[in-house]
């Protein structure tokens, strides 16, 4: 007998309206700060009220909308303690799992892996899969949980990967005010690069700088004089 309690799925309509206003935030379509009404949100996306509260609720408790009296919902701020902590957590782990998956011997020999890899990183370049930042970061996020993976820890790259979903919308808005796609192509074929070779060193020291510079892209961006968005 099982003692766990079964995990709760949201029914259809919820599920839509819940990946729809995701995608909406992380994309910066609604803009941190900007006001969610459920009627207007509802009518927008062509659902009734029920499932369009019920995902905005979900979305509270996820840290992306905030409900406040008398305004309904509010989307959350990114503010500089999100980002400093974000990618400071980033900067522990992701080295680390690098350098462990140079030194992982079946990782280094599996030729099937290290090219799955490298068609994770080329599918963030293609135009068409690349059309917006919110589908340039996907790619970048399989690529870097498959670095995580690569390390043997598989809870280490859960918890890389729900970093990249937490710094989604970080990037999204660094990335409309400076284009860093190309050198974290450079950047993820010099880490193949070493993993193929099992330099661990090497490996970590190119996460590392990888992880260091998306990170000051974003506070550059979302602390320059004239950013459009609130920053707190």
């Amino acid at each position: 007998m099982s003692f766990l309690a079964p995990i709760a799925m949201p029914a259809p309509l919820t599920a839509r309206a819940l990946e729809a206003i995701r995608c909406d935030i992380l994309a910066a379509r609604l803009a941190p700060g900007e006001t969610l009404s459920e009627a207007a949100t509802a009518a927008r996306l062509g659902l009734g009220k029920a499932p369009v509260r019920a995902a905005l609720a979900r979305l509270g408790e996820e840290g992306l909308v905030q409900a406040v009296p008398r305004r309904g919902w509010v989307v959350s701020l990114v503010t500089i303690r999100d980002i400093h902590e974000v990618f400071d957590l980033r900067l522990l782990l992701e080295p680390e799992a690098a350098r462990r998956a140079a030194l992982n011997p079946l990782a280094r020999a599996d030729a099937a892996a290290l090219a799955q890899l490298d068609a994770v990183c080329a599918a963030g370049y293609r135009p068409e899969a690349a059309e917006t930042a919110l589908g340039f970061l996907e790619a970048n996020r399989a690529f870097h949980v498959a670095v995580a993976g690569l390390s043997g820890n598989a809870r280490l790259a859960r918890q890389v990967g729900r970093l990249l979903d937490e710094s989604t919308r970080m990037l999204v808005l660094g990335l409309r005010r400076r284009d860093r796609s190309g050198e974290m192509a450079h950047e993820h074929r010099a880490l193949i690069a070493a993993l193929a070779a099992g330099d661990a060193p090497a490996a970590e020291a190119r996460m590392q700088a990888q992880v260091s510079a998306s990170r000051d892209m974003v506070l550059a961006a979302l602390t320059a004089p004239d950013a459009a968005i609130s920053v707190s």
